[in-house]
């Protein structure tokens, strides 16, 4: 509950006066500033009165592409037993920690037992996460004395992915299938991988009858096809590999956002196994059941450049060099990262194809390709052509 400064000058003066009339003799003093006091006691109980509120939440969608449009929708019902409510209420809607970023919403005369509807769009002109929510509902009095706020409702986030630009999966080159540059089998016919629960649609001469039994439910064998490329790429969101850093937003990181959006989105589309690695650790992968990049884009949707420590890099390049998540290597970095270039091209061993992909504006000394792919741009457009111009890993 907050005080404003009209209700701390109102209390004042009715001190002042309540005791000026006791001090001089004058009824009409005392009159006022015990009448002072009262407003702000009535006030103070005029606040404290919790309206009784329903909220719920809708976001549709909540995960777009930067520049797309999202909308959040609210239900308020007034659920209270003491007629209308007319309140000042603020939806936060602000990206990461920012919570003074707030909507308003206006709730005039919400009678008892109604609901309202009211939706705003969601900002989405940077790539990220967006919160929203809880609702906070400021309850002041008549005279504006005090005010009080309180939340209501959940929260929801709203995922604001990179644009990603249309490109192919792999160069036009790639001949590792006997059948043609892409096996298009949907689970591979090759090699075992490993065991998954049943979904509509899988062939049934493929269920593991022991391991069903076993569990309680039909389990089905996973083959991969071991021809086709498993692209595996890993964006530098160290801070100090990215110069043009303002503090707020870097164009450089976003266009290499960017570029690792439209590499993911192409192998999805192209039915091809991908993983995202981030220097931090984070990490996700298409899955068994290829489809759906959705968990690689909220990765980069999540993606912040930090400072990180100076072996963040050695650490990612073992974990990639232990596990070997795919064949086909592509690391992003900044125009500042390629002084750590030797650890990457030291994975051309574990990994059959190794690229590297330096964004940002052109360098007077460009660095040397170290015996890998270099893939050379200045924004997400041009990685997009530059991917596409080459022949084969």
């Amino acid at each position: 509950m907050i005080v404003t400064l009209r209700g701390w000058g109102v209390a004042g003066a009715g001190v002042v006066l309540l005791a000026s009339g006791f001090f001089f003799g004058y009824a009409e003093l005392t009159i006022l500033g015990a009448i002072a006091l009262i407003a702000v006691v009535i006030a103070l109980g005029y606040a404290a009165l919790r309206p009784e509120l329903s909220v719920r939440r809708s976001v549709d969608p909540d995960r777009v592409s930067r520049g797309e449009d999202s909308k959040v929708t609210l239900h308020i019902r007034n659920t209270g037993k003491f007629g209308a409510a007319t309140l000042v209420a603020h939806d936060r809607c602000g990206w990461g920690t920012d919570s003074q970023a707030t909507v308003a919403v206006p709730l005039l005369r919400l009678r008892r037992g109604t609901e309202t509807s009211v939706d705003y769009p969601v900002p989405t002109s940077r790539r990220g996460v967006v919160h929203v929510g809880p609702l906070q509902i400021v309850r002041r009095d008549p005279l504006g004395l005090v005010s009080l706020a309180r939340s209501h409702g959940d929260t929801a986030q709203i995922w604001v992915y990179p644009k990603a630009h249309l490109m192919q999966g792999v160069p036009a080159g790639i001949t590792r299938s006997l059948d043609g540059r892409l096996d298009r089998v949907p689970h591979g016919a090759i090699t075992f991988d490993t065991l998954r629960e049943y979904v509509i649609g899988d062939e049934l001469r493929h269920v593991h009858w022991r391991t069903s039994a076993r569990v309680g439910e039909l389990m089905v064998r996973e083959h991969v096809d071991t021809s086709l490329p498993r692209i595996v790429l890993l964006l530098d969101d160290r801070i100090e590999s990215w110069p043009a850093f303002t503090g707020m937003t870097c164009t450089e990181f976003e266009s290499a956002c960017e570029a690792a959006a439209s590499a993911v989105t192409a192998a999805v589309r192209e039915d091809l196994p991908v993983t995202l690695h981030l220097v931090s650790g984070s990490a996700a992968s298409s899955g068994k059941v290829r489809g759906t990049a959705r968990g690689l884009l909220d990765i980069l949707a999540e993606a912040t450049l930090a400072t990180r420590p100076q072996d963040s890099l050695v650490n990612a390049t073992n974990r990639l060099r232990q596990h070997r998540p795919g064949d086909t290597l592509i690391y992003l970095t900044g125009t500042s990262g390629h002084a750590d270039l030797a650890l990457v091209t030291g994975l051309k061993g574990p990994f059959p194809s190794v690229a590297v992909g330096i964004i940002g504006p052109r360098l007077p000394d460009e660095p040397d390709s170290a015996g890998v792919l270099m893939l050379r741009a200045e924004e997400g457009p041009e990685f997009a052509t530059v991917w596409d111009g080459v022949a084969r890993w």
